[in-house]
């Protein structure tokens, strides 16, 4: 039976999204037409007129569309206010240095001063933390959380825990433990009353049916996915014959995506060891300052199809913290972490000499994080599909550093990488790199293994 009321819910939220998100992206644009008619056209060669200002406050918007949309900051429902204020924020400043540097320094006649732009990205700001906050609360006042009902297998995963962190959005009313012998009849009649339905790891016939079931009954359902599941989402669709055929190469990236990749590589690598030559030097001083020790901390690490490399990172922890050669991870507070190291773990600046791994060849700026030779064998023996990783080079970040956390799970690591690796195309590099911007300012990008969690991994080494 179809529930009628949920989507018509869905559709009022998308309605009301893609209003809200309207509003914003015309006062922006408002805002910039007004900067560039009274501060900006007047010293350009040639003033714009009537059509032309339209025209250049058109490119305008549709510039901070597409930056919005990368960064999602007109997603409510979606991500927390911090979240969608960092996002729309970081889209608009984006916006606003390609605007001046492609459009309206080409066309001045002497250099224009950024002043004005500075004020107005700084109004931006302003106007996206009022309207966030006045949006968030309205679209949440309307639309309460969803009612959820959660099915999980022999062993109740995380998933659960993960969605009660947003009280916001989700309210998780039943948890339900299935086996193969429950019948799908009785399974759809528990979730009468909910908007939807959490399908975590359970028997695969049994999650198959239940899917259809909600399907044919137009319930919203949250998946969590397999690794064949990740493997045929990114399949060719083939219409040789009658029946529709999926195709998986499987054969990796092709020549003319190696190609782009590596030159994309280089010439990134290039211009980021040129602007934050200063940062690097400065970090060097300062780690070599604090005890004396070697500034760099150099690390074997794995890369595509198992190769072994040397990977370069700004030394953040005390010398020899791991003297017996034993990988313990670093934990939320963990004594070893030095003061200089726990602002460049924080930053990211740590990880800045890998731009000479990049310019070598051993890793790529986009893709699997590379992991320790150990960690490679202890998840392999766990996870046999975890060596699917190596199928492309190791990356400076990449889909599992957005999307994740430094603590996340080795499986849901395997299964955000594998995302990467089967989509994969120039636009998703440069979408994470664009990405990798915001979880910079993102705490929960960086947090830590629990005390527990760091003393298992010792111990298994």
């Amino acid at each position: 039976m179809e529930n009628k009321e949920a989507i018509k819910n869905e559709r009022n939220r998308h309605v009301m999204r893609m209003v809200l998100g309207a509003v914003l992206i015309l006062l922006e644009t408002a805002l910039f037409y007004y900067i560039w008619i009274n501060h900006y056209n007047p010293l350009v060669r040639r003033p714009y007129f009537f059509k032309g200002n339209f025209f250049i406050s058109g490119v305008y918007m549709l510039v901070l569309m597409l930056f919005g949309n990368i960064y999602g900051g007109l997603k409510l429902g979606y991500y927390k206010v911090f979240d969608l204020i960092l996002s729309q924020s970081l889209a608009t400043i984006v916006t606003n240095a390609v605007i001046y540097m492609t459009m309206i320094i080409p066309i001045a006649t002497w250099y224009l001063s950024p002043f004005w732009i500075i004020i107005m990205t700084l109004m931006d700001i302003g106007l996206i933390v009022i309207w966030e906050i006045i949006s968030n609360k309205l679209f949440v006042k309307i639309f309460p959380p969803q009612r959820l009902i959660l099915f999980h297998g022999a062993y109740e995963d995380m998933l659960g825990a993960k969605f009660v962190t947003r009280p916001d959005r989700y309210r998780l009313c039943e948890t339900v433990k299935l086996t193969e012998e429950d019948k799908v009849s009785e399974v759809m009649k528990r979730c009468q009353g909910y908007d939807g339905v959490v399908i975590g790891d359970i028997p695969a016939e049994l999650r198959n049916d239940i899917l259809k079931a909600c399907y044919s009954g137009r319930m919203r359902t949250y998946t969590l996915p397999k690794i064949t599941d990740v493997i045929l989402k990114s399949s060719e669709v083939l219409h040789i014959f009658d029946s529709p055929v999926l195709l998986n190469r499987n054969h990796g990236l092709t020549i003319e995506q190696r190609f782009a990749k590596r030159t994309l590589d280089i010439v990134l690598s290039l211009i980021a060891t040129v602007v934050a030559s200063p940062i690097m030097l400065i970090t060097a001083i300062a780690i070599k300052l604090e005890d004396g020790g070697p500034v760099f901390f150099r690390q074997q690490r794995c890369t595509e199809g198992g190769r072994v490399f040397d990977i370069l990172k700004f030394r953040s922890m005390i010398p020899d913290a791991e003297k017996a050669g034993i990988s313990v991870p670093a934990t939320e507070k963990d004594p070893r972490i030095t003061k200089v190291g726990a602002f460049i773990r924080a930053t990211r600046i740590d990880e800045l000499p890998q731009v000479l791994n990049i310019l070598k060849g051993d890793m790529s700026i986009v893709g699997p994080r590379p992991e320790r030779i150990e960690h490679v064998r202890k998840y392999t023996e766990e996870i046999p599909e975890f060596a699917y990783r190596m199928n492309v080079k190791g990356g400076l970040t990449g889909y599992a550093q957005v999307y994740g956390k430094y603590n996340t799970t080795a499986y849901d690591k395997l299964k955000l990488d594998l995302m990467y690796i089967q989509s994969y195309s120039l636009l998703l590099d440069i979408e994470l790199i664009l990405k990798t911007i915001k979880i910079l300012f993102t705490k929960e990008s960086t947090e830590g293994f629990s005390e527990e969690q760091s003393r298992e991994m010792g111990k298994s080494e």
